[in-house]
């Protein structure tokens, strides 16, 4: 439809509107055919990415927007190679854990286009990870829980929060979708978020007297609003209690995971027993656990054997 004449007054109206017509009729993606940047608009719209919890799309999407944006990724994904992936990982990533994320979102990427037919070998095959200086999330010690404990007595929230945390070894996400239908005799029923995995904990008997004196409610943890916490609102209160209580800043609700996983070894249990509970779908993270505590108490008792082996003449005389 023709514009109106220059001076009419109705042009500057009919000029915008054309303009916005145009703008809705432009396709939403510009990127090149067969490119990383059409392959990463794809990749968006599979099960591989929608199934992730939300969290973990957000982080990803956040990274792969960065290479995204770049101007490489305007190039043909199957002129990628060993050297281009190392390139890319170096430039976009400031840090080694980054850098690894960004490496096997990579990876990710070149599976699918295997699986599209762009290209026949995937070039991040054989590019190594960055070793990383970093110890990761904190693991609570158990000084560090007795503090906690002795600021918030048995029978308030931020007790029944710890309590949730460090005996059922669960991550935030599913324990505050926790409540009374879970509960089921002496165990609790856990549907873990990030991975799916269906889980049947028992309950140990600290977790069980912070249940029993939890005010009714849909889930364990209800804020003061009486609604059950989101993920992020918990971390929040969370954060605020441990601070009350006078720990570190390092001290998270995931590192009550990790100090659940570290208390089963100390235990006896092996990876899979902690696994069992924990929920993880690979032993790696959990053999550090029972290796540290083996280690500890090999080299605790080789020290006793040289400490009687260093006296003999007391052992004969006594």
């Amino acid at each position: 439809m023709p514009l109106p004449a220059p001076d009419s007054a109705d042009f500057l109206t009919a000029y915008h509107s054309a303009l916005k017509d145009l703008q809705e009729e432009r396709p939403q993606s510009l990127a090149p055919k067969g490119s990383l940047r059409e392959l990463i608009e794809h990749w968006y719209k599979t099960h591989h990415f929608t199934k992730l919890e939300g969290s973990t799309q957000a982080v990803y999407r956040r990274l792969l927007e960065r290479m995204r944006s770049a101007p490489y990724a305007g190039n043909p994904i199957d002129q990628l190679h060993q050297r281009h992936v190392r390139a890319i990982v170096a430039k976009e990533a400031s840090a080694s854990t980054t850098a690894n994320r960004m490496l096997r979102l990579l990876h990710q990427l070149c599976q699918h286009a295997i699986e599209l037919g762009w290209i026949d070998a995937d070039p991040t095959n054989g590019v190594k990870r960055i070793a990383s200086k970093s110890k990761g999330i904190h693991s609570w010690t158990d000084d560090e829980i007795a503090g906690y404990e002795s600021q918030w007595p048995p029978g308030t929230r931020p007790r029944l929060a710890l309590a949730l945390l460090l005996f059922t070894g669960q991550r935030r996400s599913d324990v505050v979708r926790m409540g009374p239908a879970d509960v089921s005799g002496m165990a609790i029923r856990v549907h873990q978020q990030k991975t799916g995995a269906a889980l049947v904990i028992p309950l140990h008997a600290d977790l069980r007297r912070e249940i029993d004196a939890a005010p009714p409610g849909q889930t364990f943890l209800m804020t003061d609003r009486g609604a059950p916490y989101s993920v992020n609102g918990f971390y929040n209160s969370f954060v605020d209690w441990c601070q009350a209580a006078g720990l570190p800043a390092g001290c998270s609700p995931h590192g009550l995971r990790k100090a659940a996983a570290r208390r089963l070894a100390e235990a006896g249990c092996t990876t899979h027993q902690i696994a069992a509970i924990t929920g993880h779908k690979t032993l790696a993270e959990v053999a550090r656990y029972t290796r540290a505590v083996d280690q500890k108490n090999l080299a605790r008792d080789a020290m006793a054997l040289m400490t009687g082996l260093s006296n003999p003449d007391e052992d004969a005389q006594t």
